[in-house]
């Protein structure tokens, strides 16, 4: 009886063991970028640039500046995107899937970044005064995502827009309208616009940018620091 029920442990135990499908991982290099009206645009390689997609796709007639015009044919798109209903509006239903599936960078308080807690949980054995200055130096190794700093897709974007689609209701009746859209396009294009030339050029918005490691460099992370690398969450299993 005893030698039955070994033989059975050790067959279902080298059942357990025979190789499942692998799981790939898709990596991605830094946040995405997500656009002054909301769009979110994810890096697909190393050497792909998400701000000069959205940049290049917004520019209609490519002569490589941005027009108020443009800009808000590319909320139009976009819009049309969100509104899925096609009645003219984005109502909370919409809204909500807007930011749950096509931007989730948009949520406050996403695990994208450290939580206050953390930070203040972390083991400590110098002094007060190195406590601050050690403070500092981290909020400048994570790449411009500071505990305290911006939220939502302001971390991600050139304005400080936390819910650029929701942001664009104008009259707070908690639906946004093609026309509120439209005219929130042109608004945050007047904000971009600093010199009122009536033009963007990608050189000039590049600058509006959340801060980043200069390009061909890594930032020094301290020994034994938590992973803070900006990415996607992984894939669920199917």
């Amino acid at each position: 009886m005893f030698l039955f029920a070994l033989i059975s442990f050790l067959a279902s135990a080298t059942q357990a063991e025979e190789p499942t499908a692998p799981i790939i991982v898709r990596a991605y290099p830094w946040a995405p970028f997500i656009s002054p009206m909301g769009e979110p645009f994810r890096s697909h390689a190393p050497d792909d640039d998400p701000f000069a997609r959205w940049f290049h796709q917004a520019d209609r007639n490519q002569d490589g500046m941005l027009t108020a015009d443009e800009m808000r044919s590319d909320a139009e798109r976009f819009f049309a995107r969100i509104d899925a209903n096609q009645d003219g509006r984005i109502d909370s239903e919409e809204r909500m899937t807007y930011e749950s599936e096509i931007a989730p960078e948009v949520q406050s308080g996403s695990q994208w970044k450290r939580r206050r807690q953390e930070s203040t949980a972390e083991p400590w054995l110098g002094d007060d005064s190195q406590r601050s200055e050690r403070h500092r130096r981290w909020a400048n190794d994570i790449d411009g995502y500071q505990p305290d700093g911006l939220q939502g897709a302001a971390r991600y974007g050139l304005l400080n827009l936390p819910e650029p689609v929701a942001g664009a209701d104008a009259d707070f009746d908690r639906f946004v309208s093609l026309d509120e859209f439209r005219r929130a396009a042109s608004y945050r294009f007047q904000l971009l616009d600093n010199d009122r030339s009536g033009r963007l050029s990608m050189q000039n918005l590049k600058v509006l940018l959340p801060s980043r490691p200069k390009e061909g460099k890594r930032v020094k992370r301290p020994k034994n620091a938590p992973d803070t690398r900006i990415g996607l969450p992984l894939p669920e299993r199917s």
